[in-house]
């Protein structure tokens, strides 16, 4: 059991001009706005967070229970921003509702986003269609252009935008500019969106890439895929690999046995196609698999699979087998061969 203060926690990845989906909720799904006083107050100290963190805020809403922001941070300060933003609003709120204690639920969830177009809009179309997907929204007698804890009537001309708030990188991924025609515009595409939504069997899942924003560790292609993952190892490096949990964690120790399997193939002269040729308990991929289990906290399924050695159900023998071997025994062959590769 984990004792106090030893929880696995998840890494964050913060550096110069990242992008993230910041969100968070009420402890035990509780309210962190009851009032319109709460959601003023917790704008104000989103705009003090901005002042001392010089955060750029591209999209925002704020629900009973939650919130969420498409948050730019020009320097890498998103942890310590964060901490005083929540801490500051809990203390504010728990003084004028004369309560104490946590607000919020465990550690808020910071999703990497690339900057890329699709992506950017596609988050900040989430984040303002928050409202309409939310279960008895009445389509016929509200409008999303009425909701105004959110950044949308911003963008659509109808209040003046807060110092802290940026418009023109949304609308520029939409080819519009910061002007009243611009505006109209983008009023016309959110309608579009709503009437998705409207006549969605399913009103939260009525757009694939919005499970990823709801359930990913980043949001992006590829390339910012194998980005992120070099930034978590820097993120994590100097610490103990069993402090840290997440779908992201998963994702870059599978980067990194794979990594270590193309370096053992290497060595033991092998091709991918040969897998399937070999016998499932076969010397090459018990090294091969000694070699992941030892540098990495993967899965034996996921080692399993990825060398096509089946149930394998006496893993963990033939692993010490070939570790204990000595020259002229099963395995030694391919276990020296490896058993020093660092990648």
């Amino acid at each position: 059991m984990w004792g106090n203060g030893d929880m696995p926690r998840k890494p964050r990845v913060e550096y110069a001009g990242a992008v993230y989906h910041v969100m968070s909720r009420g402890n035990r799904q509780q309210a962190i706005f009851r009032t319109d006083r709460d959601r003023e107050t917790f704008l104000d100290t989103l705009e003090e967070a901005c002042g001392r963190t010089g955060w750029k805020v591209h999209a925002f809403v704020l629900m009973g229970n939650h919130y969420h922001l498409l948050l730019e941070t020009p320097e890498a300060n998103l942890v310590v921003g964060m901490q005083w933003l929540q801490s500051t609003y809990t203390k504010r709120f728990n003084a004028r509702h004369r309560e104490w204690g946590h607000l919020f639920q465990g550690r808020y969830k910071a999703v990497p986003v690339e900057p890329g177009a699709d992506y950017f809009l596609t988050v900040a179309t989430y984040i303002h269609l928050n409202p309409v997907r939310m279960k008895g929204y009445d389509f016929e007698s509200e409008k999303l252009r009425d909701y105004c804890w959110s950044s949308y009537p911003a963008y659509i001309g109808k209040v003046k935008p807060p110092q802290w708030l940026c418009l023109e990188r949304v609308l520029d991924n939409l080819g519009l500019a910061n002007t009243p025609t611009g505006w109209r515009k983008y009023a016309a595409y959110m309608g579009r969106r709503v009437e998705e939504i409207r006549h969605s069997e399913k009103p939260w899942k009525a757009e694939e890439s919005w499970q990823k924003i709801r359930y990913g560790w980043f949001l992006g292609g590829e390339g910012f895929r194998r980005e992120m993952l070099e930034r978590l190892e820097g993120a994590m490096a100097g610490g103990k690999r069993a402090s840290y949990s997440g779908a992201e964690v998963q994702a870059h120790d599978e980067s990194r046995a794979e990594e270590l399997v193309v370096a053992g193939m290497k060595k033991l002269k092998l091709q991918e196609s040969d897998f399937g040729n070999m016998i499932k308990n076969s010397p090459e991929k018990y090294a091969l698999a000694w070699l992941v289990r030892r540098q990495t906290s993967v899965s034996n399924g996921w080692i399993k699979a990825r060398l096509q050695m089946g149930k394998a159900t006496n893993f963990s023998v033939y692993l010490k087998r070939a570790e204990t071997s000595k020259k002229g025994e099963w395995g030694y062959a391919a276990f020296s061969k490896v058993k020093y590769i660092k990648t």
